[in-house]
This record gives structure tokens, sequence and C-alpha cells, in this order.
């Protein structure tokens, strides 16, 4: 009877905490962004890096019936933008660590920053979706994704800066960054320009130019103001000690 009232009571709670969790988290819809394979990931790497060779753009898909990510590259996906994540937080560490300033605390002020970075990003981009009265595909894990692709990039300046130097660092973010804009842009414009995806040709008022626009050009200043400090860390000069004679 104990036994039966507890198990009624744990199912109960069970119940109750996904009722409430899912007004906010849809875990089945998270679920959906993380349903890629390898296949998919090493296409989408080379999307981001080499968006110049894709020519298909288009999403073979409607968003009423959505495939999984592995079933079609040029849909967002989360498991990039996480592990992205997690692989620069420890890129910088290890970049500390080289520079001999590396502190736990210091690496979870690093992660705690850039994290509140891609919280404020998603806030002004939907923000400028609602001033500018834009309606789109592009939902809130969407705009994640895509903010979140650009530490690809910054992963590679990163090892490229530590080992090759400044100038190296300078070409690899010229070059990630100029194709993290171009992804953007042919990616976006068919979520924020519906009529571009007709004729590609993007017929979209001036405001939604903008905004893709200002999305486009925004992730590679994110991808400098992130990594710029680190490869151009200069450790305090130590002071000479002068005796007398």
């Amino acid at each position: 009877m104990a036994m039966q009232y507890g198990e009624t009571l744990a199912n109960s709670g069970k119940a109750y905490v996904d009722k409430n969790i899912n007004k906010w988290i849809s875990f089945d819809k998270l679920k959906y962004y993380f349903s890629v394979d390898t296949s998919y990931v090493l296409n989408k790497l080379r999307i981001i890096l080499f968006p110049y060779v894709h020519t298909n753009w288009s999403v073979h898909y409607s968003k009423a019936e959505p495939a999984p990510p592995r079933a079609e590259v040029n849909a967002p996906d989360l498991y990039i933008p996480s592990m992205g994540f997690v692989t620069f937080i420890l890129a910088i560490g290890f970049a500390f660590g080289i520079q001999s300033r590396f502190s736990p605390e210091q690496l979870g002020i690093v992660a705690s920053s850039t994290l509140a970075w891609l919280v404020a990003e998603v806030i002004v981009y939907l923000l400028c979706l609602y001033l500018f009265g834009v309606t789109t595909e592009v939902s809130t894990p969407d705009l994640v994704a895509f903010c979140g692709y650009k530490y690809v990039g910054m992963i590679l300046c990163i090892i490229t800066g530590l080992m090759l130097g400044k100038l190296a660092y300078y070409a690899c973010l010229t070059w990630t960054s100029v194709a993290l804009a171009y992804f953007l842009v042919r990616t976006l414009r068919l979520l924020i320009l519906p009529q571009a995806a007709v004729d590609g040709i993007a017929h979209g008022n001036k405001r939604r130019n903008y905004l893709l626009l200002m999305m486009a050009v925004f992730q590679p200043v994110m991808m400098f103001w992130l990594t710029a400090g680190i490869i151009g860390y200069t450790p305090p000069a130590i002071p000479v000690l002068h005796t007398k004679a």
C-alpha cells in the first residue's frame, strides 16, 4: 500500500514538473535540434568555413513537418553551437595555460561572459524583429544556432594565433568572418526575405534588409571582440631590482 502510494506520488510529481517545464522549454523541440549525425556535422562545418562552394541553400521540407537536421544540411542545429561553445572555453583555458595566467576563476568568468554575450545577442535580435514588425520563420532556437556557429571560426582563430602568431590570427579571422557573414546572408535571407526563395532575388522591404545585414555583420564583430584579447595578451613586465654595488 505504501509502495503504491509512493509510486502514485512520484508519477504525479513527474507529471507536474514536466507540465510546468514544458511551458518554458519544449524538450521535444530541443531534441529536434540535436538530431544530427557525423555526416551532417562534417558537411555543416564545411559549409560554415567554405560557404562559397555550397550551391543549394534552400531547405527541402515544410516547417509544418520538419525533418531532423541530419536529413537536411541547411537546417539549423544546436549540436555544433553547444559543442563549439564548450570547445571554445577549453581553447581559452589552453591559451591561458600557455600565457601563464590560468585559474579556474578566470576561466569561469570567461565562460559566464561568453554565455551572457550569446544571450544578449539573441535578445537583441528578438527585440529588433519585434520593433521592425518583421514576421519570419526564424524561431528563438534558430537564432541561438545561428549565433553559435561563430564559435567554429573563433576556435580556429585562437589555435592559429597561438601556433603561428598575430599575423596568422588576423588572416584566419578575416577568412572565417567573411565566410560566416556570407553563410548567414545566404541562409537567413530565405527566412527573413521569403520572396528570395521564389526567384533567388531579395525583394523584401528595407527593414528586413537592414535586419539581415545587421545579423550578418554583427557576428564577425563578436568574433573579434571575444578573441582579440586572448591572442593580443601581453604579460606584465617584471620589474628589475637593482642592487647597490
